[in-house]
């Protein structure tokens, strides 16, 4: 066998259809399209339109709500807490604050501050400042001989470097 004696299997390249090239071909005229109006286009997309019928998607009720001020913070449980500190990633004795935490790799990019959930157990004496904490969280710190300080992360006001036309 030599390379210019390469050939495809049988059956496994198929011509393509030429279309457009009279009646006979039985692709001619319009192609496969059919005749006139807006679908026979190309480019047309009518998605979600039902013939003039209400539509579905209007036809369900509205559901749902997405509170635009709600907090997006980074969670950390107290088994995540307990197992940095026993690694050595932490140091209990310090102030434990949200950049110390993500810089351990303990929360992942925090938002609006980190807030501290309840599972597992923490056996360290710590000092927290954070942003948030569940009641369980925080009697687990408090039982542990710790302490938690909330802070409320502060606010950038939005400065206008343009003043609105007709303002003074």
């Amino acid at each position: 066998m030599k390379l210019n004696e390469l050939q495809p299997q049988e059956g496994a390249v198929k011509k393509r259809m030429r279309v457009g090239r009279g009646i006979g071909s039985g692709k001619g005229k319009t192609c496969g399209k059919g005749v006139k109006g807006q679908k026979s286009r190309t480019g047309v997309a009518i998605n979600g339109f039902e013939g003039g019928q209400m539509p579905l998607y209007r036809r369900l009720p509205k559901m749902g709500f997405t509170n635009i001020f709600a907090k997006d913070y980074a969670t950390i449980s107290l088994a995540r807490l307990q197992q940095a500190i026993d690694a050595g990633t932490i140091d209990a004795k310090e102030l434990i604050h949200c950049k110390m935490l993500m810089e351990a790799g303990v929360a992942s990019k925090a938002k609006d501050g980190v807030r501290l959930l309840g599972g597992g157990e923490l056996t360290s004496k710590v000092s927290l400042k954070i942003a948030g904490a569940t009641a369980s969280a925080r009697e687990a710190v408090e039982k542990a001989g710790g302490k938690l300080e909330i802070y409320v992360p502060e606010v950038k006001p939005v400065v206008r470097k343009k003043p609105i036309p007709g303002q003074k």
